[in-house]
């Protein structure tokens, strides 16, 4: 059994949580929080696993990583304090740690990555002999392995389309909704995540993935970006009023370009209503989505839905990035101290998990 750390317990940890229990070859030995308030609790209701497991919950990071953990989960966000993520990972590292985390974009990418970013990690792995994979689901496993595997299902193809199509009232993360994207501010406001170059920095690294795996060469990323306002005032259950007039949905595109022609793209289509933008493509259910579509011959088209915590559609999707990256520790285990990417660490199958439940 693997001695697996889980640090963070928000919308991802909770999922890590779960996850780590119910993995036959991992063993949870320590949940490490920020809140005060935390400290102490149980991890499995701190999990929504149902049941104590008998991990007590810290902030001690010095002496859970003193234990020398063999796998850290790092389910912090690094969307606002990227800095204090890559510095937290690097301490695991340096303890000589297995480290899987969505929290770096950058490094989603790591061959390309920013040798401010790289280096620093690069030398916490020489220093404790740990290894870091960075995924998530978008970006992560929706542009990368997905579409991969269902490209080759094609004889000719012609684009290889990625599309989040999300109701972004699921979300229980209202600083990134409100703030980081700009549901609800007016529509000269300028959200950091869609600022120019930012969609690039976030996804580009998954369009750069295809590409390689793909052994064709990019002439460049460039992107698009279409903004609509609410026609009317609505309220969300999780996030409450947004008011006419203000932002209510997003549309963007990060495009890699072959010969003049986008030939990879991953887009984004989001609201926070699904009365503002009728006319965009709108995800089955009216909820969310993941949407794979290869454009040649046959034309393949792979919609993903995922839900978890009573039906919730991003906590689905958190799930799923998070049963990406426990179901790669072992293999990192296994594998030679370094920094890898999606295209080094395959997906496999649930070896071990049909039809189990954690006793």
């Amino acid at each position: 059994m693997i001695p697996t750390v889980v640090w963070g317990t928000g919308n991802v940890g909770r999922a890590a949580i779960r996850a780590v229990e119910a993995h036959p070859a991992l063993t949870l030995t320590a949940v490490l929080v920020h809140h005060s308030a935390k400290v102490g609790r149980d991890a499995g209701e701190l999990g929504g696993v149902g049941r104590p497991l008998g991990v007590a919950a810290t902030d001690d990071i010095a002496a859970v990583l003193a234990a020398r953990p063999r796998a850290v989960v790092y389910a912090a966000s690094g969307d606002i304090r990227p800095d204090d993520a890559l510095a937290d990972i690097g301490r695991a590292l340096r303890a000589g740690a297995v480290v899987v985390t969505p929290s770096l974009y950058p490094l989603y990418d790591q061959r390309n990555a920013p040798p401010e970013l790289r280096d620093p990690v690069l030398a916490a792995i020489a220093e404790g002999g740990g290894s870091l994979f960075v995924s998530g689901v978008d970006p992560g496993w929706g542009n990368d392995v997905l579409p991969l595997l269902v490209s080759g299902l094609g004889t000719e193809v012609d684009v290889i389309r990625c599309q989040e199509i999300f109701d972004y009232s699921t979300y229980e993360q209202e600083e990134s909704v409100r703030h980081l994207i700009g549901m609800g501010h007016p529509m000269d406001y300028e959200p950091l995540m869609l600022a120019e170059s930012v969609p690039t920095m976030v996804w580009g690294g998954q369009v750069r993935l295809m590409a390689r795996a793909l052994d064709i060469e990019l002439d460049g990323i460039r992107e698009t970006m279409d903004r609509r306002a609410l026609e009317s005032t609505v309220r969300t259950r999780t996030m409450g009023k947004f008011a006419a007039g203000t932002q209510g949905a997003v549309r963007f595109e990060v495009q890699g370009v072959v010969a003049g022609v986008p030939r990879i793209v991953i887009e984004h289509i989001t609201r926070i209503h699904p009365s503002c933008a009728p006319d965009w493509p709108s995800p089955p259910d009216g909820v969310g989505a993941h949407r794979v579509v290869i454009e040649g011959r046959p034309r393949i088209e792979v919609t993903v839905e995922a839900s978890d915590e009573d039906e919730n559609r991003s906590a689905g999707g958190n799930a799923t990035a998070v049963g990406r990256l426990v179901s790669a520790i072992d293999w990192l285990v296994d594998a030679e101290p370094g920094l890898y990417d999606a295209l080094d660490v395959p997906l496999r199958p649930a070896v071990g998990r049909l039809g189990r439940r954690p006793a």
